[in-house]
């Protein structure tokens, strides 16, 4: 930054080099002898007035940085909040959510204790499938704003403490992107920036695909370009060519998109579709590529090499998490190591593959576990209730085990992750066939596409009871509003005497006692259908968390499994169709829980 000659310097226009959103935030904050900074509403112009040539603007970055060093440790026990763009709030009546939406409700995920916010994409996209078909790693897509928008949106969530994370999508682009026209056209340097192969002939002369390879989204996974004379691969849609990570320029392409992100002043990235980075041969009799291959998790090592080059630049930690499918000893395997790391955590999904409301009280017990004994060194347990790719949580477990579900993945060891809308208990929302936007669902045809689209947990936010459920001011919205929005709604759980919002707040604010950071866990399970673990620290009360995932009333002895309890035990918190209050004393050897009731317990 210049200084200015004049001292009426109001109506100049400067421009900040190399300085992130982050320290422009903290620097509204702050005030200096003779000096303000107004009009800082974006990262892209500042307007400086009342400076005389002798004062200098520098050194007001510098003390943000030393003053506001945040901890390192800051995403270990955090409460992490998936936001899908689209459906979460319409700022200007097209019926789409969009980043003036998301700003205007982050006061919301404050009230509910979040610490961080992972943005599902926002990227120009021709939207084949809404977002993670990207043309432009660097950019926003005008359905959801500009990117002074999403300047906006991280200095209001940096005033309110939330740490901003956003979806790294690096196994494919869009068709669109220039990189692919160009690579189609083998101009270089892109022309091997994607998977390309010529094919191979049949026994009738015919050329065909490599092999028969199978795409996610249903169909062959290679497409033929006429232009180039050659298939391409595409493990999910045709318009999503797989990128090529043989290739240094690729990955030293995707590593810029991590460092141009984290220099505007976001916190970390979820990682989209890791397990399919890397292919092998192509020469190959299965249906579907290999997935989690020994280059896949060293690509994920010089991904997180970047983000702690950040980390130390910044002085604070950038966290990668990242969604990966596979074995016990494939996914644990994305830590990386002492000398080597690599995701900070990679996704915990087994309350959605490994469990259901059929399982039992010992299910539970022995999938909890054997989890927490793959958390070895300094490896940080997270628990995964849903996403947008997931039915919801009301729908997989019922409506009266939503608290329950709250208790366990937020009250265990280590990190909580929730999908928007999971606090208030909503539901999937059914769509015809016409309504049906999801290409999954769109490619499996009308008589089975319920059983693949993902539209049904994507309906837009129920914020109220007005139209489009306070969604939006249209009523013609992207996918329809569930029906049941004019009594589930949060407005309306913010007014009740009990509800799941006003659980979901309890449990945040209690995970904040340093027994829920620190504390040892026993899981056990104490009869078929009531699971129990507790929670230990020395010097501090112990909290013991019942959850009945049956149908009927049980009678247990909590101390069978759990010794050195007292006689009686005070309830902290309970599910909203129990008939106890906060404060009752229970005895903890004749415990009575009724069917799919959840208590926190302390002694």
């Amino acid at each position: 930054l210049k200084t200015p000659a004049d001292e009426d310097t109001h109506n100049l226009v400067y421009r900040p080099l190399s300085i992130s959103t982050q320290h422009v935030a903290i620097a509204r904050r702050m005030t200096v002898t003779k000096s303000c900074i107004c009009c800082v509403n974006s990262m892209k112009t500042k307007c400086l007035k009342h400076f005389g040539r002798e004062y200098l603007v520098l050194f007001l970055f510098t003390l943000c940085c030393a003053d506001e060093m945040a901890d390192a440790n800051w995403w270990k026990h955090a409460v992490f909040y998936q936001i899908y763009p689209r459906s979460f709030k319409d700022s200007d009546r097209d019926g789409i959510g969009d980043l003036k939406g998301t700003t205007e409700k982050l006061d919301h995920l404050k009230e509910i204790g979040v610490d961080g916010v992972w943005l599902s994409p926002i990227y120009p996209s021709p939207m084949a499938d809404f977002g993670y078909d990207i043309s432009d790693f660097r950019n926003v897509d005008p359905m959801f704003g500009t990117l002074e928008d999403f300047d906006a949106l991280l200095i209001k969530a940096n005033e309110l403490g939330i740490k901003l994370i956003l979806d790294f999508v690096p196994n494919h682009s869009s068709d669109e992107h220039v990189w692919f026209v160009n690579s189609l056209q083998k101009i270089d340097p892109y022309t091997d920036y994607y998977m390309w192969d010529d094919g191979k002939l049949d026994e009738s002369g015919n050329r065909i695909p490599p092999n028969n390879w199978q795409s996610e989204f249903g169909g062959a996974a290679w497409s033929w370009k006429e232009e180039r004379q050659q298939y391409y691969l595409h493990q999910f849609d045709p318009k999503q060519p797989d990128l090529n990570y043989t290739n240094p320029a690729v990955v030293e392409e995707m590593k810029d998109v991590l460092r141009f992100w984290l220099d505007k002043g976001v916190h970390g990235f979820r990682v989209d579709a890791v397990p399919w980075l890397f292919e092998g041969s192509f020469d190959s009799n299965a249906t579907k590529a290999p997935h989690n291959l020994p280059e896949t998790y060293d690509m994920v090592m010089q991904w997180r090499r970047v983000l702690d080059e950040k980390s130390e630049q910044y002085n604070e930690t950038k966290v990668f998490m990242l969604e990966v499918y596979g074995t016990e000893e494939e996914v644990m395997a994305y830590y990386g190591t002492a000398s080597a790391p690599g995701a900070h955590f990679p996704f915990n999904f087994r309350f959605i593959t490994d469990l259901n409301n059929q399982s039992t009280a010992t299910d539970f017990a022995n999938v909890i576990n054997n989890y927490l004994q793959q958390i070895i060194e300094d490896r940080v347990s997270n628990w995964v209730l849903g996403n947008h790719d997931q039915h919801r949580v009301a729908t997989r477990y019922g409506q009266k085990l939503v608290d329950g579900m709250h208790f366990l993945s937020l009250l265990l060891p280590g990190i909580g992750v929730t999908y928007d809308g999971e606090e208030i208990g909503m539901e999937d929302t059914y769509i015809t066939w016409e309504q049906c936007q999801d290409p999954q669902g769109v490619n499996a045809g009308p008589d089975h596409y319920l059983e693949r689209t993902r539209d049904l947990e994507r309906t837009p936010f129920q914020w109220d009871n007005t139209t489009s459920a306070g969604f939006s001011a249209s009523a013609n919205t992207w996918l329809p509003v569930n029906s049941n929005y004019k009594e589930l709604n949060l407005e309306a759980q913010k007014t009740a005497e009990k509800s799941h919002y006003k659980v979901y707040k309890q449990l945040t604010q209690l995970r904040k006692k340093e027994i829920f950071a620190q504390g040892t866990t026993e899981v056990a399970a104490l009869s078929d259908h009531v699971l129990g673990f507790t929670r230990v620290l020395e010097g501090s009360d112990t909290y013991v968390i019942v959850v009945n995932l049956g149908d009927e009333i049980e009678s247990i002895n909590i101390n069978d499994k759990f010794t050195s309890l007292p006689d009686q035990l005070t309830t902290v918190a309970v599910s909203i169709y129990s008939q106890h209050d906060v404060g009752e004393l229970m005895d903890s050897g004749n415990f009575q829980i009724q069917p799919k009731e959840a208590f926190v317990l302390a002694t």
